[in-house]
């Protein structure tokens, strides 16, 4: 149950509206290279046009680390963003001070102002109450919409909630709603599809999930740990061995619910180029990694997933970004699209990859935010949702 107050419930008509986004996007050559997460952001920006808003839009790009640089600037992307807005998209050169008040001043209803990346502040990252009062300091009322930085704690995205009235843009509510329930009320069978490099990075999202789980099919890096904890010689193949003694310890108690791969790809380098043969699971022989799953683990994660009711996927299967090791990746994703649950998938590689294969039409919700997706299956409380009021 989603209870903060939304976008709707508040009187924008005539109101500067700070609005916190999404636009960590990736540049190519100084442009857009993917739109996703603006367009995600357009419905929240939309509706307070059409109420009678101006409204100022903060984000962050990339990690300047508390430093101007321009190549981390937010220009682009609002030179992007004016394809979508009717009348000019305007920009200033810092998100508080002199340049950001002065520009927010001159701000109509109907007009849109981007404001310079948070982050060139090193206040922004530490939550500090000055800079939060900067940016309050630029409008009337705050809507966070940035799923994908709610996890932090950080000015624009906690703390100036704590200096004017705020609610839920349309896009984090989606997010909470999807995943939310995902995690309280699932459509059964509930079938977590986790992959990636690091189990270390997952240890409290896969001890939630076993909580509500059906199943928790595991793949790509996470694996290798796994199966070096049942006692598989991984030579040259990715495994955390700090992290052998807590596989070993969720095995114990689960290995009913969690499903590990049966073959194996292996490539004789990590090259895109490398050797490679698929065989069925044991020691991997000397000089070999493990690169991708095998058709078996395809097939038997498959069959898990055509029963599922409900379906979330992060990370990928195996090393997906070398043609020849993306199959396993790109056959679950087939998998789930084919499926009849309610799918969500989140996380860079897993969205890339659906948005790849051409999938993302047939995925119930794509998440825009990997680390906040993840604390939420974790069951975390994220910061940027907390402080926001209730209804």
């Amino acid at each position: 149950m989603f209870n903060k107050k939304m976008v709707t419930d508040l009187q924008v008509d005539g109101k500067k509206v700070l609005v916190r986004v999404d636009f960590n996007v990736p540049l190519k050559d100084g442009k857009v290279a993917d739109d996703s997460r603006i367009t995600a952001a357009l419905p929240t920006i939309q509706y307070l046009l059409d109420h009678g808003a101006a409204v100022i839009l903060a984000s962050h790009l990339g990690r300047p680390k508390g430093t101007v640089n321009p190549q981390f600037s937010l220009e682009p992307v609002a030179k992007y963003l004016d394809k979508f807005i009717k009348g000019r998209v305007r920009f200033a050169s810092d998100c508080i001070g002199p340049a950001a008040e002065e520009a927010a001043a001159k701000l109509k209803p109907g007009q849109v102002l981007v404001l310079e990346n948070t982050r060139f502040h090193p206040e922004e990252e530490k939550n500090d109450p000055e800079m939060a009062k900067g940016l309050a300091k630029l409008a009337d009322l705050y809507v966070n919409d940035a799923f994908g930085t709610a996890h932090r704690a950080h000015a624009s995205t906690a703390g100036v909630a704590n200096y004017l009235p705020s609610a839920a843009g349309f896009l984090l509510e989606k997010e909470i709603k999807y995943l939310g329930n995902a995690i309280s009320d699932p459509a059964r069978p509930f079938v977590a599809i986790l992959g990636g490099a690091k189990i270390s990075d997952k240890i409290g999202v896969i001890e939630n999930l076993l909580k509500t789980a059906d199943k928790i099919l595991i793949g790509g890096g996470m694996a290798n740990t796994f199966l070096a904890a049942q006692g598989y010689e991984m030579a040259d193949s990715l495994f955390e061995k700090e992290a052998i003694e807590t596989a070993t310890a969720l095995l114990a108690k689960s290995a009913d619910k969690l499903l590990l791969p049966v073959d194996m790809v292996l490539g004789n380098s990590f090259d895109a180029e490398a050797e490679m043969k698929t065989t069925a699971l044991g020691d991997v022989p000397a000089g070999w990694r493990i690169l991708d799953i095998g058709p078996q683990s395809v097939e038997a994660f498959a069959a898990e997933i055509s029963k599922a009711g409900t379906v979330v996927w992060n990370g990928p299967m195996g090393v997906f970004e070398f043609p020849r090791f993306a199959k396993g990746t790109f056959a679950i994703a087939q998998a789930v699209a084919d499926s009849h649950a309610i799918s969500i998938i989140g996380g860079g590689d897993s969205v890339a990859a659906i948005n790849q294969s051409g999938l993302g039409d047939r995925i119930t919700h794509i998440s825009t935010g990997g680390g906040a997706s993840l604390e939420m299956l974790e069951g975390l409380e994220l910061p940027g949702v907390a402080i926001l009021q209730e209804k």
